[in-house]
């Protein structure tokens, strides 16, 4: 998996992104979850941009799986952003706690805790930035499913 680069949009992306605060309660989990699965919707059909079933859920599973995580160890607020890039949608989450996460080996006796080993499973890039309060959570997800019929867009390994 590659990390995430920094990414200037053009003109026409710039209209294809959207940012909301999320207060730090249970419904923030399903907020952001609506907001991305209205997100997709309003860019599919306002911009014509192919955007799969799959593509679709996946980005409410990982919307869903950030926002947990950050409510679950921040306090505070989160901020999440979206936006497309290229044919990728990006998935950007803040929290104001200054830890990075780690994904843990895996174990399926674990119950629990597996949410970060699912992102990087489905992303097609994932990268973790510190700022100067807390930290900023980036993850790419392919709009299109891969012809070859990998899951994640790209081949099997």
């Amino acid at each position: 998996m590659e990390p995430v680069p920094v990414y200037e949009a053009g003109p026409y992306e710039q209209a294809m992104q959207t940012t909301v605060a999320l207060e730090g309660d249970g419904a923030s989990i399903a907020q952001a979850r609506h907001l991305a699965a209205r997100f997709l919707t309003q860019v599919q059909a306002g911009h014509g941009l192919p955007i799969s079933q799959r593509a679709a859920d996946v980005t409410q599973l990982v919307v869903s799986e950030l926002v947990t995580n950050a409510r679950k160890y921040a306090p505070g607020p989160v901020l999440m952003h979206l936006r497309i890039v290229g044919d990728l949608v990006e998935i950007v989450v803040w929290d104001s706690a200054p830890k990075l996460p780690v994904a843990t080996a895996a174990d399926a006796a674990r119950v629990g805790q597996h949410g970060l080993e699912i992102v990087m499973a489905v992303a097609q890039g994932y990268g973790v930035q510190v700022e100067p309060v807390g930290k900023r959570i980036t993850v790419r997800i392919a709009l299109l499913d891969d012809p070859t019929g990998a899951l994640t867009g790209r081949p099997p390994q």
